[in-house]
Formats: structure tokens, C-alpha cells, sequence
């Protein structure tokens, strides 16, 4: 397989790990799959964590994530 053949196979098993993130999150949801929605809310996060308050903004969100991943694990 050549090179670039397996940088586009990464690429896109990470674009369908970030999709799946936004659906497990419940977003699809609770937007009705209103991809501008979407959209914005995830250029509100960018807009949040390039501001002053990104750093506390981040460790709050990674906290969150964790503490919902390690809750999954332990439900299966």
C-alpha cells in the first residue's frame, strides 16, 4: 500500500472518531442534526479555548471527558 494510501486511511478513521465523539455526546440529538448548529457551537469551543480563559476552559472540558469515559468502562 503506498504512503499516501495509508495517511488517507488514518485520516479518515480519525474524522469518523471525531463524528462519533459528536454523536456519542448526544449532539445529533439534541439538534436535530442541525449541522449549522453544530457548526457553531463548535467554533463557539474554538473561539473559547483561543480566549484567556482557554487553559481553565479546557482542564473543566477534559475532566468532563474523562470522568464520562472512565464511567462507560465501567458499566461494560
Amino acid at each position: 500500500m503506498r504512503t499516501w494510501q495509508v495517511e488517507r486511511r488514518q485520516r479518515t478513521r480519525h474524522l469518523i472518531e471525531l463524528g462519533g465523539l459528536v454523536v456519542k455526546a448526544g449532539i445529533v440529538e439534541l439538534t436535530n442534526d442541525d449541522r449549522t448548529t453544530i457548526y457553531g457551537a463548535l467554533l463557539w469551543m474554538a473561539d473559547k479555548l483561543r480566549s484567556p480563559e482557554g487553559g481553565h476552559a479546557r482542564s473543566l472540558w477534559a475532566a468532563k471527558g474523562k470522568e464520562a469515559f472512565n464511567a462507560e468502562c465501567s458499566e461494560e
